[in-house]
């Protein structure tokens, strides 16, 4: 049952912060109209204003329209769409439909397929901010590393539900007057019962149970006697 518990846990921490991370990269999609507003830098093409990995965040919302010629740009290249460019915008090749070369600053010239022509189709959005050198984390979270970071933030989360049962169990405790001694218990009810019969008595009254002052002293001697008993018993078990 505690495996089980400790199990549903931690699958529960699990789907929180699944959820939150969803969240929080869908919102920020929608905050900058791009399927992926971050990027690294991974050439020196665009060396001194980019270095390799930097971050750059991009705007999708820019309209392709509105690019002007000095702009830094990221888009798909042109000749295959299976890589992601940033360049600077070098000059507008055509204004309908709109279609422009970008070069990047540390390269001579642009380079045909890759430069150019550039459509709104390949256009995924301008750079907007720049992060230096946040990059390295990325390279941090290739395999295996990141395998053992997820390793490491599920022992955590395990941990964490195995000290939350150990408290509860913790405080989860059996009376060992009321399961162990309840003959004792009995005795010193009693004891208080007598007690008050003996108010009677002191005024030369008889108890509401019709007992004498002796028959209380007696009674009351036999109970005591009864708990050294017990108390006895207890020692002797322990």
């Amino acid at each position: 049952m505690a495996k089980r518990s400790i199990s549903k846990g931690v699958i529960k921490d699990i789907i929180i912060v699944g959820v939150g991370v969803l969240i929080i990269w869908i919102g920020l999609q929608v905050a900058f109209g791009t399927q992926n507003p971050f990027y690294v830098v991974a050439s020196g093409s665009m060396i001194p204003v980019l270095q390799v990995y930097d971050v750059l965040v991009v705007q999708g919302h820019e309209p392709f329209e509105d690019i002007e010629i000095g702009d830094i740009i990221v888009f798909n290249r042109p000749s295959d769409h299976n890589r992601v460019i940033v360049h600077r915008v070098a000059s507008i090749i055509d204004d309908d439909p709109k279609t422009i070369r970008t070069k990047g600053d540390a390269n001579p010239a642009s380079i045909p397929g890759t430069d150019f022509p550039i459509t709104e189709e390949e256009y995924i959005g301008k750079v907007a901010y720049t992060i230096p050198q946040v990059g390295y984390v990325t390279q941090l979270l290739k395999p295996p590393i990141n395998y053992v970071i997820i390793a490491v933030v599920i022992g955590i989360m395990v941990v964490k539900q195995m000290v939350k049962k150990k408290n509860e169990k913790e405080l989860t405790f059996t009376d060992p007057i009321n399961s162990e001694n309840p003959d004792i218990i009995e005795d010193l009810s009693d004891i208080d019962k007598i007690e008050k019969d003996s108010e009677y008595s002191e005024h030369g009254e008889t108890s509401e149970h019709g007992e004498t002052s002796e028959d209380i002293e007696k009674k009351l001697e036999g109970i005591e006697k009864s708990v050294e008993e017990n108390n006895t018993d207890e020692k002797k078990k322990e």
